[in-house]
């Protein structure tokens, strides 16, 4: 296992690494619109999933990986109203390359933002 760490992403929250790579391939942790400086981006949906992309984007060139690598992301959101907005941004990441998805809403996520994702890439 290897453990992949970025300054060009915000730094773990809690005792968890920004992502692992286990044979070939790269598991995200969760990713929020979190600068990598760490201040959080309180705009509408949209900024932040584009914060959000940003991160993993981020995670994953540090894995030696990218967006286009990616098969399967979960997306977790705070409202389920929020997801043709959210889906709109998504799209503009995946147009092509169109992983699998699971999208979900939760009660709350961390620092009550908007929005997390994570991903599962090759390497």
């Amino acid at each position: 296992m290897q453990i992949v760490h970025t300054t060009n992403a915000p730094q773990a929250i809690g005792p968890y690494s920004q992502g692992m790579i286990v044979n070939n391939m790269f598991y995200s942790s969760g990713q929020i619109p979190l600068t990598p400086e760490g201040e959080l981006v309180n705009g509408t949906v949209e900024e932040q999933t584009h914060q959000v992309f940003a991160n993993l984007k981020a995670v994953l060139a540090e894995a030696g990986s990218s967006l286009g690598k990616v098969v399967k992301a979960t997306v977790f959101i705070k409202d389920m109203n929020d997801f043709p907005q959210i889906n709109d941004v998504y799209g503009t990441y995946f147009s092509e390359h169109k992983p699998a998805r699971s999208c979900v809403e939760v009660a709350r996520l961390p620092k009550d933002v908007l929005i997390e994702i994570e991903v599962i890439a090759l390497v």
